[in-house]
């Protein structure tokens, strides 16, 4: 039997790191199996739902590369389609709901009480035989004892998730259920549903969970739960894919940094730990800085050049060889895409504004003819290159009687508005003679 898994989640605000690890996981196993990848929006919670939050899913996944194989065709909710013409919406799935309702109804299976309709759950214990758990016996508790039967409408008509889940399961023929550990304590109920519709439920394989560091559930609230976080701070998505990967599956050698094309080889269900997952910033940190260090050119200027858009720097106002000219000097100097604009945004502006301490400490009245001395021996520079520059500053502090630096830091000030980045003459070199002199003569000119 070909293998199809699904991603259900809920669009009723963001796309929480635990949602994408799920989706990752899911995906993972459909490309390692040559299955299908499923994309089910459980959208029944009108009061909650909002197209937004359906978007900030799609894009979340689209971003990640998590492509799903089936989709409703031209508003037909149940055709297959390859491509991302999906995905599946609960909302425009009720007559689905409505028909099976009806037949567990018409067997005494279910019944109506005060307007809401119940499932008349079995009495005895459920084994759930899970892929990554290994085998639960779910006992009823106490209070299950008297009332173990649960609603599946709501008195409003609504039908809730417990159902809509396992017809969309059944109904899509699902093979594979791959979800996070908290929803472990449903799969009894969703086992006696499938039951009850006359069908074996999929395989389950429960995922654990992913903590913060200190071992504290990851909510909403704490910082780095939401996947656009790292869309908006400039992480690579094959790193964050990289790293998700690594949270609760191991490739059993301690191999870090895998190529996705080598995860897809290696992922299998059996690998999954058991364990709960920390999720460690600092280790992300670094696997992105290692991505973005070995990155091919291309992937590089087009994810800086994505980055610097977000900080409104506009690229395209530049010629492409400066634009890339100026990100080589940037490559392998920063871990995340969203330290390029305040480490290299100079290049890109004519507003330098520089950093207070800094100007207090190098635009100091002793520095001005040094920096008019050093504008005057550069201006005869042609052509304006690295090592020219270099030997200029260093025949010009000799002449002054002292050392480079006392030139290189009010200029570096000057020209970059901070006291820290790319390489001095390689980047005076791209700037240019004219942009420089302009720096130079408003720097001068504010300690005059």
């Amino acid at each position: 039997m070909k293998v199809r898994v699904r991603f259900a989640p809920s669009p009723t605000g963001y796309l929480h790191i635990g949602g994408a690890r799920t989706a990752l996981f899911n995906w993972l196993y459909a490309r390692r199996t040559g299955g299908v990848f499923v994309l089910r929006i459980e959208d029944t919670d009108v009061a909650r739902n909002s197209q937004q939050a359906v978007n900030v899913i799609l894009e979340g996944l689209r971003w990640l590369g998590l492509d799903w194989d089936e989709g409703p065709i031209n508003g037909d909710a149940t055709g297959p389609a390859k491509g991302h013409c999906g995905p599946y919406f609960q909302s425009q799935r009720q007559e689905n709901y409505s028909r099976r309702v009806e037949a567990l109804l018409s067997r005494g299976l279910a019944y109506e009480q005060e307007g809401t309709i119940k499932f008349r759950m079995q009495r005895e214990p459920v084994l759930i035989p899970d892929l990554v758990v290994g085998e639960v016996k779910r006992e009823l508790t106490d209070r299950e004892q008297a009332e173990p039967d649960f609603i599946i409408v709501r008195s409003d008509g609504q039908p809730v998730f417990h159902l809509v889940n396992v017809v969309d399961d059944l109904e899509m023929n699902i093979t594979h259920v791959i979800r996070g550990e908290d929803h472990l304590s449903n799969t009894a109920k969703h086992i006696a549903l499938f039951r009850a519709f006359g069908v074996e439920p999929p395989k389950y394989a429960h995922i654990p969970l992913i903590l913060n560091i200190d071992g504290s559930k990851m909510s909403k609230r704490d910082k780095g739960a939401s996947l656009t976080t790292y869309i908006e701070e400039g992480y690579a998505p094959e790193a964050l894919v990289n790293y998700l990967a690594l949270l609760g599956w191991s490739p059993k050698d301690n191999k870090e940094k895998l190529p996705l094309e080598e995860i897809v080889e290696r992922f299998d269900l059996p690998q999954i730990l058991r364990h709960n997952a920390r999720f460690d910033l600092a280790k992300l940190n670094w696997l992105n800085g290692e991505y973005v260090r070995e990155m091919q050119d291309d992937r590089f200027y087009e994810l800086s050049i994505e980055a610097l858009g977000r900080a409104r720097l506009d690229t395209h106002k530049y010629p492409e060889a400066y634009v890339k000219a100026a990100l080589d000097t940037c490559k392998g100097k920063f871990k995340v895409f969203g330290e390029l604009a305040p480490y290299a945004g100079f290049y890109f502006t004519d507003e330098i504004t520089c950093a207070p301490e800094a100007a207090q400490r190098d635009f100091v009245p002793e520095n001005k003819p040094r920096m008019l001395k050093l504008r005057e021996a550069l201006a005869a520079l042609e052509p304006f290159e690295p090592d020219a520059i270099g030997a200029t500053f260093a025949s010009t502090a000799k002449e002054l009687g002292v050392k480079t630096g006392v030139l290189v830091h009010p200029v570096r000030l000057a020209c970059c508005g901070n006291p820290a980045g790319p390489s001095l003459y390689h980047l005076l070199a791209i700037l240019g003679k004219d942009r420089v002199f302009q720096r130079l003569n408003k720097a001068v000119a504010r300690i005059g």
